[in-house]
């Protein structure tokens, strides 16, 4: 009832949020060694004499173990042995024994750290803590084939010092009471005869144990509890705030983008029906007073091979003449008049020559219609020099 007590005034009253305690977390063993002695002088129920044991007489060494688990930052349960040695076979024995084990005791016990029931627990423990111990457990002494059995209980208080900067070690002094509640079989503490369940300090010890606990590593990094990384309300309300903008912002591109994508589908679908059009048919146009024919091919300077612009030209020209059977055209030549004159002649010539070649190869026009005339350099057609240097199409 106390520790349930406690585990609830825990739960309601603990100040800090700490990090989920998982099975393998918070578990911690240690050893202890230390002195026992009667809490009082024992006396035969039957003769009604007095051994010479008592408080302070009649001390026995005593050796422990403890194996326990930190469920909260204030309570926690733990398993503990403990050895009873080389107790006087005499009237000061503690249990009336001649072996080299006098005695065991082992006990279930709750644990209480009292510092963090009632101040909080501030992340790490406190370098001194005092811790409250308390639970029921099972006891057993040996001796002259007088052996007896006790439920017992046991009391204790530990001031324990939190050592390292890891606080993975833990020393502490400990004065202990161990009472035989019920007990059959011989004489001595713990085990004096009685069959009623009572707090007797004639089956009582007092104990005063030095130990020292290890605490074994948790799943947060550290061998103790920690603070969980908490935020505060006017916090997470900015934060989704913040979440519900970007949402907004994220809703807002998608139309962007939804709107986009449709004007791509619709231009997409204007260039598929453009480009599904017939291409229209280029037309050749007759100057009739000079019999020439338009267009022309412009090359470049010192320059008679022609570009695909020059080409577009001659295609045009080749379609009127499969259009028009019996037409024969002359190609002239022109360079512009810069340079020397003789070069000049042989880059018209080689101009009109490649027309015509265009004309006869690629597009298949008979060369007995074709006329190629080089009409050297000249300064008559174009202002620029940049359009004298031309082949032009004349009819016959």
């Amino acid at each position: 009832m106390l520790a349930a007590a406690t585990f609830a005034a825990n739960v309601s009253a603990q100040g800090t949020a700490i990090t989920s305690n998982k099975f393998g977390d918070n578990w911690y063993a240690g050893i202890n060694v230390g002195a026992t002695t009667p809490m009082q002088k024992w006396t035969n129920p039957w003769t009604g004499k007095a051994d010479d044991a008592g408080f302070m007489k009649g001390f026995a060494p005593k050796l422990g173990v403890r194996v326990g688990k930190n469920l909260t930052t204030v309570f926690g349960l733990a398993a503990d042995a403990d050895l009873y040695f080389l107790s006087k076979s005499d009237s000061k024995s503690l249990m009336g024994t001649k072996t080299f084990i006098d005695g065991i005791n082992v006990s279930l016990l709750g644990t209480f750290n009292l510092n963090n029931l009632f101040a909080g627990y501030q992340g790490e423990p406190r370098a001194f803590e005092v811790i409250a111990l308390g639970g029921l457990g099972w006891g057993h002494a040996f001796g002259l084939g007088q052996k007896a059995n006790a439920i017992t209980s046991k009391a204790a208080l530990d001031f324990a010092f939190n050592l390292g900067s890891a606080k993975a070690l833990q020393l502490y002094i400990e004065p202990a009471v161990v009472f035989g509640l019920q007990s059959y079989g011989m004489k001595g503490a713990l085990a004096w005869t009685s069959s009623d369940m009572n707090y007797d300090s004639r089956n009582g010890l007092f104990q005063l144990n030095v130990g020292l606990n290890y605490k074994f590593g948790n799943s947060n990094g550290t061998h103790n509890f920690a603070k969980a990384q908490l935020r505060d309300q006017n916090e997470i309300d900015q934060l989704n705030a913040k979440i519900n903008e970007l949402r907004a912002d994220n809703n807002a591109k998608d139309g962007k983008i939804a709107a986009g994508n449709r004007t791509i589908a619709d231009l997409q679908a204007q260039l598929t029906a453009c480009q599904n059009k017939p291409a229209p048919t280029a037309k050749v146009q007759v100057v009739k007073e000079t019999n020439q024919l338009q267009p022309i091919v412009i090359f470049g300077v010192g320059k008679s091979t022609l570009d695909n612009a020059g080409y577009a030209s001659c295609e045009m020209v080749a379609k009127y003449m499969k259009n028009h059977k019996d037409t024969k055209i002359i190609v002239k030549g022109y360079a512009s008049p810069e340079g020397d004159a003789a070069k000049n002649q042989k880059l018209s010539e080689a101009r009109a020559n490649s027309v015509k070649q265009a004309l006869v190869k690629r597009y298949k026009i008979a060369a007995d219609r074709i006329e190629a005339v080089g009409a050297g350099a000249t300064s008559e057609i174009s202002e620029e020099n940049d359009f004298n240097r031309v082949a032009m199409f004349f009819t016959k």
